[in-house]
């Protein structure tokens, strides 16, 4: 299968890089360009998207309320989106994963990692880099914003998991692959996985990038302030 990508950047110039770069991938296809979020949430529509490239800072509709409404928008439930920045350590980033973004990438990433995060993003799988994702979590939330993070209403949620779920969730906060979690925990990738799909319907999570995040915002893992 070809991958749609959409690209979402007020900069005319950088859109061009990343579509010569996207489209010279025989497993991929730029569908659409759009220059600000509100018509990046129009061509997801239209173009049938599967992964949406998003800049954060663009004008009018911004980024992070165009990854709010594409991820509230049931029609476009399979669409994901991975945040681009300028700032890969930036308390946008982490609200547009709470908002629904797979991940984020620095504009200053490899050629290949850009690439490599189109598929993952496309295939729902592993974020990006866990690691990276989950320390920016953990920096963010243990800012404290005047308490301690946690979401009660997010809390209640996790009754619904069994206890290797909790288990599972907890490695995958850890920012650790299914190999790694199996390997852990002395059962199968696969089975690995079937848990993390099962944590992911429980909790209505549309990936792994916001089991990180309800894992957090619930207080079954505690961020590092060390």
């Amino acid at each position: 299968m070809t991958i749609r990508v959409l690209l979402a950047d007020d900069q005319a110039l950088l859109r061009s890089a990343f579509r010569v770069l996207v489209d010279s991938e025989p497993d991929m296809e730029v569908v659409g360009e759009a220059s600000d979020g509100a018509e990046a949430v129009r061509l997801a529509k239209e173009s049938a998207a599967d992964v949406v490239l998003m800049d954060i800072r663009m004008p009018g509709t911004d980024g992070l309320a165009a990854t709010r409404l594409i991820s509230a928008d049931p029609s476009l439930a399979r669409v994901r989106v991975v945040i681009l920045t300028t700032f890969e350590v930036d308390d946008y980033v982490v609200q547009s994963l709470r908002a629904g973004a797979s991940g984020f990438l620095g504009k200053g990433s490899e050629p290949e990692e850009l690439l490599n995060a189109i598929r993952v993003a496309a295939g729902g799988d592993a974020l990006l880099s866990p690691v990276a994702t989950k320390g920016l979590i953990a920096r963010f939330l243990a800012q404290g914003d005047g308490d301690d993070g946690r979401d009660p209403a997010r809390s209640d949620r996790l009754d619904a998991l069994t206890g290797r779920e909790r288990e599972v969730l907890v490695q995958v906060a850890g920012g650790h692959s299914n190999d790694e979690i199996a390997e852990r925990l002395e059962v199968s990738p696969l089975t690995v996985k079937t848990h993390v799909n099962r944590a992911m319907a429980k909790l209505g999570a549309r990936d792994r990038a916001q089991l990180v995040v309800i894992a957090y915002e619930s207080g079954l893992v505690r961020p590092r302030t060390d």
